[in-house]
């Protein structure tokens, strides 16, 4: 199986130019599904850390590279929304946050703030033994025992135990920022959220400062103030 990718077809998150070169590295096997970037082009096509594969390799094998906590050795493992993003011999830390056009870019966040991440639950199911088990945007599953998060509530999970420390309840009024879509990276507040009949999604309408934007629900995602990097 090839390790590289042909740059036109990158999904449109990539923050990669796709004219410059034919091929790029493939992203490998992990968390966000096609949408996830490999982390060699974090490094060096975003941040400038490195020049090559052999760099990021040599890097990731100084454990000072840290990704949700956890520290990597795999150069093409994915990163995706909502992903911290930690260089401890640096002091940087940095959140990944969808922009306006739907890429994912870096926002610098401040130590305490990477110590816990943003996710979406996309799915919720009781388990063997009754335990309640969460789905989020990324893969990730974990058990939990608030029993009122449901389907597209955000919740903050710690990088340390993976508890859950804030829950953010999906409803009118909450604000929110769109992760797809033309209004990828817009930030508004749930004005409306419009049940459709069947299985098409529900439509969302969400107010802001100078108009409001119109978009599907699995568009959006609910955010704290926190996350949207003004405070970072």
């Amino acid at each position: 199986m090839t390790r590289h990718q042909k740059r036109l077809s990158v999904p449109n998150s990539w923050p990669v130019e796709r004219k410059e070169q034919t091929y790029t590295v493939k992203a490998g096997a992990g968390p966000h599904g096609e949408e996830g970037v490999p982390l060699l082009i974090v490094l060096r096509d975003v941040l400038g850390y490195v020049d090559s594969k052999k760099e990021a390799r040599y890097a990731l094998e100084q454990d000072s590279i840290l990704v949700n906590g956890k520290a990597l050795s795999d150069e093409q493992r994915p990163i995706g929304m909502f992903d911290i993003l930690a260089f401890v011999e640096r002091e940087e830390y940095y959140r990944v946050f969808p922009d306006e056009g739907g890429r994912l870019a870096l926002t610098e966040i401040d130590a305490d703030a990477a110590d816990s991440r943003l996710g979406k639950v996309v799915k919720k199911q009781q388990v063997a033994g009754g335990d309640t088990q969460l789905t989020l945007h990324d893969g990730t599953t974990l058990l939990a025992d608030d029993d009122t998060i449901t389907q597209n509530d955000s919740i903050v999970v710690s990088n340390d135990d993976k508890s859950v420390v804030a829950h953010f309840s999906y409803e009118e009024g909450a604000l929110v920022t769109a992760v797809d879509g033309e209004h990828a990276g817009e930030i508004g507040t749930v004005d409306e959220i419009q049940v459709t009949n069947g299985s098409s999604q529900n439509n969302v309408l969400v107010d802001q400062d100078d108009g409001r934007f119109e978009t599907v629900e699995g568009y959006v995602v609910v955010i704290d103030e926190n996350f949207t990097g003004d405070d970072a």
